[in-house]
């Protein structure tokens, strides 16, 4: 609507999540399973990825060693972490979350990660 002062947000960048074989959403279920509060900044971080790219969440991001994986680091009280993948220039796909307890990331969220990553190229 030309003149009504409403802004639109439009999104350049996608946010998409793991959907296993089965149908289920790991993601989506972890994220429901987070506090209001947590789940804010989780959003918050996928709203400025989705607006302005993977360039303005560099802050709160780190390469995953020897993968093609990299995380999101949400610090805090609770130090979430949020496992993706970019699919593309203009795209990630978010395999897997967690909240992290301990200084090295869990060898088993990896490999969680890891075999999500492995089967959405198998069917991708």
């Amino acid at each position: 609507m030309v003149g009504s002062g409403l802004e639109t947000m439009v999104s350049k960048f996608l946010v998409v999540y793991y959907i296993s074989p089965t149908g289920d959403n790991p993601v989506k279920d972890f994220l429901d399973s987070l506090q209001a509060a947590q789940k804010t900044k989780v959003f918050r971080v996928f709203q400025v990825y989705s607006r302005y790219g993977l360039s303005a969440i560099v802050p709160h991001t780190k390469k995953l060693t020897r993968t093609p994986l990299w995380e999101i680091r949400i610090r805090g009280k609770d130090n979430i972490r949020v496992i993706y993948l970019v699919r593309a220039k203009e795209s990630i796909l978010v395999l897997h979350g967690f909240i992290k307890k301990s200084q090295k990331t869990p060898k088993r969220e990896l490999v969680t990660a890891m075999s999500r990553y492995e089967d959405w190229r198998k069917r991708y």
